[in-house]
C-alpha cells in the first residue's frame, strides 16, 4: 500500500488509526501478531525493527530466540474486523548483528525472496507468476475432542443432504446431495452472499478476485479463485486472503476451514496452484509447436515438478489430513503424471489458455494447510532443477496421459508412478531429495531438518491415536 513512511503516518491521520499490527508467518504457515499504539511507529520501527521470540514460532532455539522483525509497509491494509481502527502489515525477520541486522535465512518471506533472486540469477526467466485457487469449507457448526477416553468430532452445515430429515427448525427442503454441489445455484447455494461479501473485501485489500462459486463439496464446499502475480506477493496474498475468508464466516456466525478432507466421503479442498515465466516480460512457456502448445523450458519445468513431486508434497500438502484428500475418485491427484485438461494428473494443463502470455499449468495436489512461502519457493525450484537438467517428463514416463487415469486397468495404472500415500512417506521422499532446494541457498539445510524433525512429531502423535473405525472392525475380535 506505501513505499514511504510518510504516507503510513498520513494515511493514519487521514482514516483516524489508533492501532498497528504487525503479523509473522510462523513455521507451519500461521500469522502471530504483535501491536503498538499508531504514535509509538517512528522512522526507527522500520530501521530497527521490534524484538521478539523467535523460539515460539518454531524457528530458533531457546538459547538464540531473540530476533527483530521489521514492518514492510507495502503489505499494509487496513483491518477490516478490529473494532479498534487498526492498519496491519507484515514483517521480515531479522538475526541481530553488528554492525547491521540481518534476514534470518529460515524465514518463509526470506526464502520466497531468495527463489525469486535464484530464478534471475539462473537468466531462465526473472518472474514467475502464479495463480492459487482457495477451496474451503463454510461450515454452521464444529466440535472436536481428542482424549485417552473419547475422540470424536462432530460437522454440520444447513445445506447438507444429511439434514433433509430434519424436524427441529424450519426445513425448507433445498439441500445439496453429496457430491453434487458443483455450480449449484440458490436457493441450494445458500452460501453465495457469503462468498460475495468475502470477494468485494479481497477486492478492497488489492486481491482482484477471477470468480467464485459452490464446489462439488455438499456440506459447504466453496471456492475462489484470484488473478495470478509473482511468487511472494501471492503467498502473502494468500495469507490474507485466509485471514479475511475465516475472519468475515466467524463474524456472520460461521466457520470456515482449509482443511483438506474434513468430510468421509465428499470432496476435499486442495489449493491448485497456476504457474508460468516470464523474462522481458515475454512468456517462456509458449511453443505453436509444442505439446499442448508448450515449449521445452515448460515440459522441462513440468519435468521437474513430477520427478521431484514425492519430497514437493512434504511442503505442498504438509498434514497428515492431506492424504486423505488424495484418494481415487474426488478429482484429487493420485498419479504422478501430466496431461491436458485432466483433472487426475497432478499437472493439468488448462485447454482454454491459448494466448502466449496465457499458456501455463496447473500442481493440482498442493493444498492450503501448506507454508504458502515454502510451498511457492519448493515448486519454483524443482521447476528450475528440471530446466537446467533438461528432464523430459516424456523420457522419464510422466505422460501425457489424456485419459481418466482411475479408469486405467490395474496393469496400465501400474506403470504409473503415485503419489505418496502418508505424510510421513512424502517426508521420506524430502529426506532423501532436497539438494534441488538447496540450490542458491534458497533453503537452508537446517530448515529442511527442522521441518521434517516437526511434521514427524505430527504424524507420529496421529497415528498413535486409536480411531473409530477401529473399534469397528476390530473391537469384537
Amino acid at each position: 500500500m506505501f513505499k514511504h513512511y510518510e504516507e503510513v503516518i498520513n494515511f493514519c491521520q487521514e482514516k483516524q488509526v489508533q492501532m498497528i499490527d504487525f503479523k509473522m508467518i510462523d513455521l507451519l504457515g500461521r500469522w502471530r501478531h504483535l501491536t503498538i499504539p499508531a504514535s509509538r511507529f517512528t522512522p526507527d520501527t522500520l530501521k530497527y525493527g521490534i524484538g521478539f521470540d523467535g523460539s515460539n514460532y518454531g524457528y530458533a532455539p531457546i538459547e538464540k530466540s531473540d530476533m527483530v522483525f521489521i514492518p514492510d509497509i507495502t503489505t499494509a491494509v487496513f483491518d477490516s474486523f478490529s473494532e479498534v481502527p487498526t492498519l496491519s502489515m507484515i514483517g521480515d525477520v531479522f538475526i541481530i548483528a553488528e554492525p547491521d541486522n540481518y534476514p534470518f535465512d529460515q524465514y518463509p518471506r526470506t526464502i520466497a525472496n531468495k527463489a525469486e533472486e535464484y530464478l534471475t540469477s539462473t537468466g531462465i526467466a526473472d518472474e514467475m507468476i502464479i495463480g492459487p485457487e482457495y477451496e474451503f469449507h463454510v461450515f454452521d457448526n464444529v466440535s472436536y475432542e481428542c482424549k485417552p477416553q473419547q475422540t470424536n468430532f462432530s460437522i454440520d452445515a444447513e445445506q447438507a443432504i444429511w439434514n433433509s430429515g430434519e424436524t427441529e427448525y424450519e426445513n425448507l427442503g433445498y439441500k445439496i446431495p453429496r457430491k453434487g454441489g458443483y455450480h449449484i445455484a440458490p436457493p441450494q447455494d445458500i452460501l453465495y452472499d457469503l462468498r460475495s461479501r468475502m470477494c468485494l473485501l479481497f477486492e478492497e485489500n488489492n486481491i482482484p478476485v477471477k470468480y467464485h462459486h459452490h464446489e462439488v463439496g455438499g456440506p459447504g464446499q466453496v471456492e475462489i479463485e484470484v488473478e495470478l502475480g509473482r511468487l511472494r506477493e501471492m503467498a502473502d496474498k494468500t495469507m490474507l486472503a485466509k485471514y479475511l475468508i475465516k475472519n468475515i464466516a466467524f463474524s456472520e456466525g460461521k466457520t470456515a476451514t482449509f482443511m483438506p478432507k474434513p468430510l468421509y466421503q465428499e470432496a476435499g479442498n486442495g489449493m491448485h496452484v497456476h504457474m508460468h515465466l516470464f523474462k522481458n516480460k515475454q512468456p517462456i512457456f509458449y511453443d505453436k509447436n509444442g505439446y499442448a502448445n508448450l515449449s521445452k523450458e515448460a515440459l522441462y519445468f513440468i519435468g521437474g515438478l513430477l520427478k521431484h513431486a514425492p519430497a514437493l508434497l512434504a511442503l505442498t500438502n504438509p498434514s497428515t489430513n492431506s492424504y486423505k484428500r488424495l484418494v481415487p475418485g474426488y478429482e484429487a491427484p493420485v498419479s504422478i503424471c501430466f496431461a491436458t485438461s485432466n483433472r487426475s494428473a497432478v499437472i493439468r494443463i488448462p485447454a482454454y489458455a491459448k494466448a502466449p502470455e496465457h499458456k501455463r499449468f496447473e500442481f493440482r495436489s498442493s493444498d492450503a494447510t501448506c507454508n504458502p512461502y515454502l510451498a511457492f519457493a519448493a515448486m519454483l525450484m524443482a521447476g528450475v532443477d528440471g530446466i537446467k537438467n533438461k528432464i523430459d517428463p516424456m523420457k522419464e514416463g510422466f505422460g501425457p496421459y489424456d485419459v481418466n487415469l482411475y479408469n486405467l486397468t490395474p496393469e496400465e495404472q501400474a506403470k504409473v508412478k503415485a503419489l505418496p500415500k502418508s505424510l510421513n512417506e512424502a517426508l521420506d521422499a524430502l529426506e532423501k531429495d532436497h539438494e534441488f532446494l538447496l540450490a542458491g541457498g534458497v533453503f537452508p539445510k537446517r530448515l529442511i531438518e527442522i521441518w521434517i524433525e516437526t511434521k514427524r512429531k505430527e504424524a507420529n502423535s496421529v497415528e498413535e491415536i486409536p480411531h473409530p473405525k477401529e473399534f469397528e472392525l476390530y473391537y469384537d475380535l
